[in-house]
């Protein structure tokens, strides 16, 4: 058998599942029908693990190490916890400050209440971009453009076009608008400055999963943001 079509074998929360070697964590995953919270992975995209809502424990040698399971490619052997009480409360705490960056986001939203979010500790910023470079990197590897890019450092970095100005070789695809998860605004209509909220309203969604976070129940809490699981 050749390396390109290669399986191997790893454990996923104590589940033995196969994947085809280079397959991320992730995507195995999702495959079998395991939840984990995701937003700046699309399966048409090089993995960034910008967002780190989808990281996981990869325990080797008996030592812990948490990492984002996109960007994390199956092994023969693996030990893979993706619902820790660990990573549990740091993807909720992810998932908060996504929210309170963002709440116009139904996506965002979506995300929170997956994360099991409840109230949001942070102030509300209510930004139009959470810089998950799905727009960038949609244009850069699918359209082959590259019109959009990352500028500034910190509190400064911003996605932009070259000097401000749409250049001629961009190709008005709007891909970067059909990806984007702020534009889909939360199921009650836009929040006003100073009136942000945490939503909630979709909890319902996961009623059949009360007892069990990590599996996924074909929910609609990934509509806003076109949820890998989605579409397998």
């Amino acid at each position: 058998m050749n390396g390109t079509n290669r399986y191997v074998t790893l454990k996923i929360d104590g589940a033995i599942v196969h994947a085809m070697a280079g397959t991320s964590v992730l995507d195995t995953a999702l495959s079998y029908g395991i939840c984990i919270p995701h937003l700046c992975h699309m399966k048409d995209l090089m993995p960034a693990g910008l967002c780190r809502l989808c990281i996981v424990e990869h325990v080797k040698n008996g030592k812990s190490k948490v990492t984002a399971s996109c960007t994390l490619e199956v092994e023969e052997g693996m030990v893979i916890l993706a619902h820790t009480e660990k990573i549990l409360k740091a993807r909720k705490n992810i998932a908060e400050m996504l929210v309170a960056e963002a709440p116009n986001s139904r996506a965002i939203q979506d995300i929170a209440v997956r994360c099991g979010v409840k109230n949001v500790r942070y102030p509300f910023r209510n930004k139009a971009c959470v810089l998950c470079g799905r727009c960038v990197r949609a244009c850069g590897e699918i359209w082959r453009s590259k019109s959009l890019g990352f500028v500034g450092r910190g509190s400064e970095r911003r996605v932009a076009l070259p000097l401000n100005e749409r250049p001629e070789y961009c190709k008005k695809c709007n891909a970067c608008i059909d990806l984007c998860p702020m534009t889909i605004t939360p199921c009650p209509g836009p929040m006003k400055k100073g009136e942000e909220y945490l939503c909630g309203l979709c909890e319902s969604q996961l009623s059949m999963a009360k007892d069990i976070e990590d599996t996924c129940v074909s929910c609609r809490l990934g509509d806003g943001f076109d949820c890998v699981r989605k579409r397998s």
